[in-house]
């Protein structure tokens, strides 16, 4: 064991969980102050219930050894429970419960991701039996894809992505970010627009300075998400960090020239829409570009899903906190241009199309970046038609309008002289 290593894992591990409460106020802050609660409470809640079941069983199934050896399930039997991680294994840097532990929060975060397509007009029961669904049957397997690779000794099957096809997606643009902008798509087609879309005084955002300190917080606990992916201590990981310091610069600043030429005026969400785009974009390839090139993608990001965010008004879906135009839109953007911007002297050690590496690493990319796209699109429409027929997801009409703070949890963020005191719970002063 390398103490030095430990130490960063378990620092990263909290970094990444930390960015839990950071997206809640990040996502509480773009909702109307009668909804804020809700959205806070799906991200908490959902990303508590993935926990539990990661210790029960995601875990297997996202990095058991393959089954059959295809590359698409780990078993589900290999950890269960995850007690079999408590003994100490001497040869490795850090313990493999640690592992565990840190690719927990990957797989909590990237589920509360997903609510902010249902904002303010899903049941919250709907949505907890929807996260644990969803999680069992599109996370976990994607994570597999992604993440699990075959050991040297050829003993451990991973899965086909990361060792088959070796697809370069260094900390989840592909399971993560656009894992969960196309099941964000998928919910909010099967959910349909919120009542009076896309003119809705009630769902304005209502306080953007938690908009900017959620994207802060994120941003801090993206040093974990992202460097913390190198499992150690070292270059790997300052690469990583420096990549991604410049990249989340580099978005924010194209978001908000783009704003200011558009609009005129650069605002506070695009500042941290752009922040958040660039993140995103540079999560797969922090650890095969140089920071150039990290320069590049964040930009890139920035301009292109600050245009996006509009597709949803064209296109006619609401996609209330624009979970497709940041996070689908930036995995994508970010996971293909490792095609193009990949460098052998970044710790991936690949070349790029710019840098004499041909065109295959783009066609591998791609490959993978279909894959994700329509296995998560598919499988959460088909999971969200489901519990639409058998439950029901929508709130009532009249909820949905007077806010569903009320209606889904007795309580209000900021009560007035017109509100009771008491609303089936108590409220403490």
């Amino acid at each position: 064991m390398d103490s030095g290593n430990v130490a960063w894992i378990l620092a990263s591990s909290a970094l990444v969980c930390m960015m839990i409460p950071a997206l809640a106020l990040f996502y509480g802050g773009m909702v109307g102050s009668r909804r804020i609660l809700n959205m806070m409470m799906m991200c908490f809640g959902g990303a508590s219930l993935v926990a539990v079941l990661w210790a029960l069983f995601g875990y297997s199934m996202a990095f058991g050894n393959s089954v059959g050896g295809l590359g698409l399930i780990g078993d589900i039997t290999e950890f269960p429970g995850m007690g079999q991680l408590l003994a100490a294994d001497e040869a490795a840097s850090i313990p493999v419960v640690l592992f565990a532990a840190f690719q927990l929060f990957f797989a909590c975060v990237t589920t509360a991701l997903v609510a902010g397509a249902a904002a303010g007009r899903m049941k919250f029961g709907a949505w907890m039996l929807f996260a644990g669904i969803w999680a069992t049957i599109v996370y976990f397997p994607i994570a597999h894809w992604v993440f699990a690779f075959s050991s040297a000794d050829g003993s451990v099957t991973g899965g086909w992505i990361a060792s088959g096809i070796k697809a370069i997606d260094f900390a989840g643009g592909t399971a993560v970010h656009m894992n969960a902008g196309a099941a964000a798509l998928a919910l909010a087609l099967v959910l349909g627009k919120s009542s009076g879309w896309p003119k809705m005084e009630h769902t304005k955002p209502h306080s953007r300075p938690l908009v900017l300190v959620g994207a802060g917080l994120l941003w801090v606990g993206w040093f974990g998400f992202n460097a913390g992916s190198a499992l150690s201590a070292g270059q790997s990981a300052s690469v990583v960090f420096l990549n991604t310091a410049v990249a989340a610069s580099a978005g924010l600043l194209a978001w908000a020239l783009i704003e200011r030429l558009r609009h005129g005026a650069a605002t506070s969400m695009g500042a941290a829409s752009g922040l958040i785009s660039a993140l995103v974009a540079i999560t797969p390839a922090c650890g095969a570009v140089s920071p150039l090139g990290a320069l590049a993608i964040g930009a890139i990001a920035g301009a292109v899903c600050s245009l996006a965010i509009e597709l949803k008004f064209r296109l006619g879906y609401d996609d209330s906190l624009d979970v497709v135009g940041v996070h689908l839109v930036g995995g994508i953007i970010g996971t293909l241009l490792i095609g193009l911007f990949a460098t052998d002297a970044a710790p991936n050690a690949v070349n790029g199309l710019f840098y004499g590496g041909g065109v295959e690493l783009l066609g591998v990319q791609a490959l993978a970046t279909v894959t994700v796209l329509a296995y998560s699109f598919g499988i959460t429409w088909i999971l969200a038609k489901i519990l639409d027929r058998v439950v029901g997801l929508r709130i009532k009409p009249e909820d949905e309008m007077r806010g569903i703070d009320i209606a889904a949890h007795s309580e209000l963020a900021y009560l007035t002289d017109e509100d009771p005191v008491e609303l089936g719970s108590p409220q403490r002063a």
